[in-house]
């Protein structure tokens, strides 16, 4: 747990309603609010002391020796009041500077997380494959697998094994069994993780982050023998995402995996977080693949690039574009038009839509 003493700073954030905290020696505090960063006041208890000191009060001074080892550092941790949060400790132009994420003090309902309710109770509901949820960091693609991991725990009876770095969410077993492990001090290692979780009898199982092609390989082989896998990739849509998973592999293994890949993937979800015209909050834009009998035949065939027509034309089936999301949230007056252009994979596209 984060130390007492750093509990101004904690009270700052929720104050402002802030996702994030930045905080770099020698600077103030810069709370991200509703996805826009802005200066706030040191708070009066912490002000004049030593960074280093502060970072030893936030992880630890035994984490503080390996900070300066290894000039970087993550974690998660509970801080005063049993909120969680996520903690990453670096060094810039050889000053120690921290980003901390304050995560929710609870689950999100299907409702509130802004997907089609049907969609994501059809996720709940499957027994196998491989589900990739993707977008930049900051996007709520570990929001949403929270809220999908918590409505399977209240109503299957199965395991299940997750392998996280950190754990960010803190999940209590309830009609399932539920083993989280934690990168570092669960298990040595991502890979040695993914290596023993077959022997550890999981029905269902989330990878944190499919790093490098031996992840993406392990959670294909987790797929293939039955198990629903989830796992998270920091991709743009739907289409690279196809792509970026079949370039990890060496291009003589990459006909099999195309095959792999058909067979497997049961469901591509890309989100984006867009501001109101107010900043007084944000909305999820996302962008739906679903694996139908066409999707698989172009990811078998390589003609991944022609993906983006299905999703066009595959409403029926529940998918939609990133573009699409944007104008229906233009069109309800939520974002500005000009907030839609700036994340817009295709401003053409859009401005077409509006």
């Amino acid at each position: 747990m984060a130390d007492a003493s750093l509990e101004p700073l904690f009270a700052l954030m929720a104050e402002a309603g802030a996702s994030d905290l930045h905080w770099c020696e020698g600077d103030v505090p810069r709370l991200r609010v509703h996805g826009f960063l802005r200066p706030a006041e040191t708070p009066e208890p912490l002000r004049g002391q030593p960074f280093a000191e502060l970072t030893a009060r936030l992880i630890g001074r035994g984490n503080l020796d390996r900070l300066m080892q290894e000039r970087e550092f993550d974690a998660a941790a509970t801080i005063p009041g049993g909120k969680r949060i996520r903690i990453n400790c670096f060094f810039k132009r050889d000053r120690l500077a921290w980003a901390i994420r304050l995560l929710p003090d609870r689950f999100l309902t299907f409702e509130e997380l802004g997907l089609p309710i049907a969609f994501l109770r059809g996720i709940a509901e499957m027994r196998q494959g491989l589900v990739l949820v993707t977008g930049a960091t900051g996007s709520g693609k570990t929001t949403t697998l929270a809220a999908i991991l918590h409505q399977i725990n209240r109503h299957r009876h199965e395991h299940i094994l997750t392998i996280e770095d950190p754990i960010e969410y803190i999940h209590e077993s309830a009609a399932c069994l539920v083993s989280q492990r934690e990168v570092g001090h669960d298990t040595h290692g991502f890979h040695h993780a993914l290596r023993a979780a077959l022997r550890e009898d999981p029905d269902i199982v989330l990878l944190g982050e499919m790093r490098d092609r031996e992840s993406m390989d392990a959670a294909l082989t987790l797929a293939e023998t039955g198990h629903l896998t989830f796992a998270t990739l920091h991709t743009s849509g739907a289409v690279e995402t196809v792509t970026r998973v079949i370039s990890a592999f060496e291009p003589a293994e990459q006909p099999q995996t195309r095959e792999r890949l058909a067979a497997n993937l049961r469901v591509v979800l890309t989100q984006r977080l867009v501001p109101w015209a107010n900043r007084a909050g944000r909305s999820l834009c996302a962008e739906i693949m679903v694996s139908t009998p066409a999707v698989r035949a172009l990811i078998r065939d390589g003609k991944e690039r022609q993906l983006l027509s299905l999703l066009e034309t595959g409403s029926a089936q529940g998918m939609t574009t990133m573009t699409a999301s944007l104008a229906q949230l233009v069109h309800r007056r939520v974002i500005p038009p000009e907030e839609a252009l700036r994340h817009a994979p295709d401003r053409e596209a859009l401005l077409r839509a509006l």
